[in-house]
């Protein structure tokens, strides 16, 4: 069955594979609602959240205050940005928070309080002693999600 839409003040016949992609463009995302604290730099992290909010997921992406996450700095750059940060960040929203002073501890709590999902990549051991690992977030929010990403694991030979 064919329908019609205007396009660009024209109509237009839309075959069924048309309309088909046009109702599958339209449709809620799969996460939409769900919301992920972003704690990653780099590429490993950034990747998996942006698959994430590429889904309809929102993304609050987390960085240090002093010079935010290290990938802004990766060329080529465009317009003093980072090409290769603006491809991993899209479609997420960004905040700087200084996670070692109490205030900003404290606002992350916060944030995490209405999370569904935290992801971080932090060295093992950093965020126990930001005082913002699992065990300290899952009082605040006991349905948490906690993903942690590290190079060679939190335990074991090569984890530092």
């Amino acid at each position: 069955m064919s329908k019609l839409k205007i396009v660009r003040h024209q109509l237009v016949l839309l075959n069924e594979t048309e309309t088909t992609i046009n109702h599958l463009v339209l449709k809620k995302k799969p996460l939409t609602g769900i919301k992920i604290l972003d704690l990653t730099r780099l590429l490993p992290g950034p990747m998996c959240t942006l698959h994430l909010a590429d889904m309809g997921a929102d993304v609050l992406k987390i960085e240090e205050t002093s010079v935010g996450d290290y990938a802004r700095f990766i060329p080529p750059m465009q317009n003093k940005n980072s090409i290769f940060f603006n491809a991993v960040n899209r479609n997420k929203r960004s905040a700087a928070i200084d996670l070692t002073k109490e205030e900003g501890r404290n606002v992350f709590l916060k944030l995490a309080a209405n999370a569904d999902i935290i992801i971080e990549s932090f060295r093992p051991g950093v965020v126990d002693k930001l005082g913002i690992d699992y065990n300290t977030l899952k009082k605040i929010n006991p349905r948490l999600i906690y993903c942690a990403i590290t190079g060679y694991g939190q335990t074991g030979p090569y984890r530092d």
